[in-house]
């Protein structure tokens, strides 16, 4: 295989945290006696970290309230913190595949746009921890997905330069912090795109799921 490594995105990815972060956000505009958001909502609301999360959960069509952005994420990470991983469902095949990839030798890791205070939690909670060398969460870096330097700080700590890493993710921003980075990028068609589907010309592959995405590279 020509690849030296692999790297993950988390949510949407590997794990459906919808219901977690929904139940979170829920108890967190109760807190701020604001209507609560749907899960549809929520959703549509995934991809770029927990503050925009936040954010778009207090769009009323005006600026939040003074101060109501710093009790809102306050709020939102004590809830958040509470249910972490307790409606999390894997994705179908994750399982599978991951200990496929595992098997290959490669060394894996995450990259995601979710704080550290919840990533290494919700992987030891769900039992994928243990698959994973490096993990590099929203607050790792300075900077965040799309932002390449996620991506090029676990390559460094995976022993291996951008041209030899596989990103697989679910969204324009997976694309476009691979190709900032100078990574090949899989992408699966499941995950949290807000709103905007993910298309097989946009990255260098569209798989079902982590078991095609080996096939494919495999043949690479």
């Amino acid at each position: 295989m020509k690849f030296k490594s692999v790297t993950f995105d988390l949510d949407g990815t590997l794990l459906d945290t919808v219901g977690d972060l929904t139940e979170a956000c829920r108890r967190m505009m109760l807190d701020l006696d604001l209507p609560p958001r749907s899960e549809a909502e929520i959703r549509s609301f995934v991809g770029q970290g927990m503050l925009v999360l936040v954010r778009r959960c207090l769009d009323q069509g005006c600026e939040p309230a003074p101060g109501q952005m710093e009790r809102a994420v306050a709020a939102f990470q004590q809830h958040y913190a509470a249910v972490n991983g307790e409606n999390t469902r894997f994705f179908s095949g994750v399982r599978e595949g991951l200990a496929a990839w595992q098997a290959t030798g490669l060394p894996l890791g995450i990259v995601t746009n979710k704080p550290a205070a919840f990533t290494e939690p919700l992987l030891i909670r769900t039992g994928l921890a243990h698959y994973f060398s490096c993990i590099v969460s929203g607050d790792t870096t300075p900077h965040r997905k799309p932002h390449p330097a996620p991506l090029l700080h676990a390559c460094a700590a995976l022993g291996s330069v951008p041209a030899d890493n596989l990103h697989i993710g679910d969204s324009k921003h997976d694309i476009e912090t691979a190709r900032q980075a100078g990574c090949t990028v899989y992408c699966v068609p499941y995950g949290y795109n807000e709103g905007e589907l993910v298309r097989a010309e946009d990255c260098d592959a569209l798989v079902a799921d982590l078991g095609v995405a080996l096939r494919l590279a495999r043949s690479a």
